[in-house]
């Protein structure tokens, strides 16, 4: 009896994975034409330590960019790229400076504000 209710739910199954109208006519396929953009940003947050960025520049088939970050050992990392869909994606990876790092470990440092900010009432 339970063999006989599992291939019923097989059959089912089966039956509803299939497509109502396998020799339809295909779905429209609708490509995106190119669009030429460009965007950077950076960020150096001296208070936080952070300190990144990033540009991009793109004709609509190529992708030219680059990205800078600090590295937690002091060094900075520049990645100058390139992709199209020919050549895949092209990176050169540079580094300025030198590692630095520390002879003890200890709680990280952290800086009160200098200015804490303290709203003003106002009476409108």
């Amino acid at each position: 009896m339970s063999s006989k209710v599992v291939l019923l739910v097989v059959m089912v199954g089966v039956t509803l994975a299939f497509p109502s109208n396998p020799y339809g006519p295909p779905h429209p396929v609708y490509k995106d034409e190119p669009m030429p953009y460009n965007y950077a940003y950076a960020v150096n947050d001296h208070y936080a330590g952070t300190d990144f960025g990033h540009n991009e520049d793109s004709d609509g088939n190529i992708v030219k960019g680059s990205y800078t970050v600090q590295l937690p050992d002091g060094r900075k990392q520049t990645v100058n790229y390139v992709a199209d869909h020919y050549n895949g994606y092209q990176a050169d990876v540079s580094y300025y400076g030198e590692a630095q790092y520390p002879h003890e470990y200890g709680p990280p440092i952290t800086f009160k504000p200098q200015h804490p900010y303290q709203p003003q009432p106002s009476y409108h």
